[in-house]
C-alpha cells in the first residue's frame, strides 16, 4: 500500500508561525490543517490528528527529523531505481512507520554509501519480491517467441515448449524400445514399462466398451492410448521443479476434452443415426415426465465435455498451489535463523513430502480417470442405454 506524503516545509522548520501569504498556491484544506498545527505548537498542545502525515494521523508529525529521514530514503530509493513509483514501494518497505531516528539514519547512510549494493537496498528488494509472490505464478504463461499475424496471435509460449518436450520425450522412448522390429526379445525395463502401459490401457477398452469385436474395440486404442501417455507424460513432468504443469490450466484441458466429445458424439450418431437421441430418453419413462427427463439428459450429457476438462484442471492447480504454499511457509521458518523456527519448520517440511507424494499418485490417477471416462463415453455413445 502506497501513502502519498503531503506536507508543507514551513512545518519542518523550527519556527511556530506560517507565512499564509506563501501557501497562497497550496491546497486550501491542507493549509489549515498546517496553520491549526502551527497554533497548537505556539499554545503548548499537541494535535496528533493533524499535521505532515494526511493519510496517516496515527504517526507522530511532530518529530521533524523522523520525516525528514523518510523523505530522504524515499528520494534515495528513486535515484537508484530511476522510477518514482518503485522508489516510493521500496522506500515504504524499508521504513515503514517507524520513528526511530537512529534506526531511519542508518538506513539512509546505507543507501548512500552503498547504494544498490548495500544490505538496506537488498533487503527492500526482498521484501518487495515476496510480498509480491504468489502461489498462482507458476502457473502464468510466458511468450518465449513473440508472433502476432494481424489481430491472431501466435506466439510460442512456455506451456507450448513443455507439450513438445512432452510429446518429443515420449516418441523417443517409443522409438528406443521398439527399434529392430519389435524390441528385443527379453525386454529390458523401459520395454517393459511400454508394454505394461500398452497392455494397461487396452485392457481398459476391452472391459469398458462391450457390444463390440476386439478387432472394432482396438480401432478406438490408438486414441485413448495416446491420451492417456501424454495427460500422464504433461502430469509427471509438473512434478519437476521449476518446469511448469501443462494440464493445470483450464483451456487446455478444456480444448482436450471438449475435443473428444465431439468425436464421441460423431461415432453416436454414424452408429445409430438419429436413433442416437434415443439416448436422453431412457426406456420405460412416463410420458408426463418424458420433457423433463430430456432436458436433465441433455445438460447432463453436455456438461460431460466441461466436467472432463474442470476436473482434470483443478485437481492439478489445487495440488500445486498447496505444495507452494507450504514449502514456501516452511522455507520462511527455516531461514529466521532461530533455532525454535527451525524446529517449528518441521512440521510443514514433513507435510510438504507428503504432499508431494500425494502429488504423485493424483498425476497418475487424474490420467487414468480422464482415459476411464473416455471409455465409459465411449462405450454409452455405442451402445446406448
Amino acid at each position: 500500500m502506497r501513502r502519498i506524503f503531503l506536507f508543507d516545509e514551513n512545518s519542518l522548520n523550527s519556527s511556530s508561525t506560517i507565512d499564509t501569504s506563501s501557501a497562497s498556491t497550496i491546497d486550501t484544506s491542507f493549509a489549515s490543517q498546517c496553520t491549526n498545527f502551527s497554533s497548537g505548537q505556539a499554545s503548548g498542545t499537541q494535535d496528533t490528528h493533524a499535521g505532515i502525515f494526511e493519510d496517516c494521523p496515527g504517526l507522530n508529525p511532530n518529530d521533524e527529523r523522523v520525516v525528514e529521514l523518510q523523505c530522504e530514503i524515499r528520494e534515495k530509493c528513486e535515484a537508484l531505481t530511476q522510477d518514482p513509483e518503485m522508489g516510493l514501494i521500496l522506500g515504504e518497505a524499508l521504513h515503514a512507520e517507524s520513528d526511530n531516528v537512529p534506526f531511519l539514519q542508518s538506513i539512509a547512510d546505507d543507501l548512500t554509501q552503498n547504494g544498490v549494493s548495500g544490505e538496506a537496498f537488498q533487503e527492500a528488494l526482498n521484501i518487495v519480491g515476496q510480498a509480491a509472490a504468489s502461489p498462482l505464478d507458476q502457473f502464468e504463461i510466458v511468450p518465449l517467441i513473440p508472433m502476432h499475424i494481424g489481430n491472431f496471435y501466435f506466439s510460442f509460449t512456455n506451456p507450448s515448449l513443455f507439450m513438445l518436450l512432452t510429446l518429443s520425450f515420449f516418441l523417443l522412448l517409443i522409438h528406443f524400445v521398439t527399434k529392430k522390429g519389435g524390441g528385443n526379445l527379453v525386454p529390458n525395463a523401459w520395454q517393459s514399462l511400454v508394454e505394461l502401459l500398452y497392455d494397461f490401457v487396452l485392457n481398459l477398452v476391452k472391459e469398458q466398451i462391450g457390444g463390440l469385436s476386439g478387432n472394432v474395440k482396438q480401432m478406438f486404442f490408438p486414441c485413448i492410448l495416446v491420451t492417456f501417455l501424454f495427460l500422464l507424460f504433461c502430469n509427471l513432468q509438473g512434478m519437476i521443479p521449476y518446469s511448469f504443469t501443462v494440464t493445470s490450466h483450464f483451456l487446455i484441458t478444456l480444448a482436450l476434452s471438449f475435443s473428444i466429445f465431439i468425436g464421441i458424439t460423431i461415432v453416436g450418431f454414424q452408429r445409430h443415426g438419429l436413433h442416437f437421441f434415443s439416448f436422453l430418453l431412457p426406456a420405460g419413462v412416463p410420458l408426463p415426465l418424458a420433457p423433463f427427463l430430456v432436458l436433465l439428459e441433455l445438460i447432463s450429457y453436455c456438461f460431460r465435455a466441461l466436467s472432463l476438462g474442470i476436473r482434470l484442471f483443478a485437481n492439478m492447480m489445487a495440488g500445486h498451489s498447496l505444495v507452494k504454499i507450504l514449502s514456501g511457509f516452511a522455507w520462511t521458518m527455516l531461514c529466521m535463523n532461530d533455532i525454535f523456527y527451525f524446529i517449528g519448520a518441521l512440521g510443514p517440511l514433513f507435510i510438504v513430502l507428503a504432499l508431494t507424494g500425494l502429488e504423485l499418485g493424483v498425476a497418475i490417477l487424474q490420467a487414468y480417470v480422464f482415459t476411464i471416462l473416455i471409455c465409459i463415453y465411449l462405450n454409452d455413445a455405442i451402445n446406448l442405454h
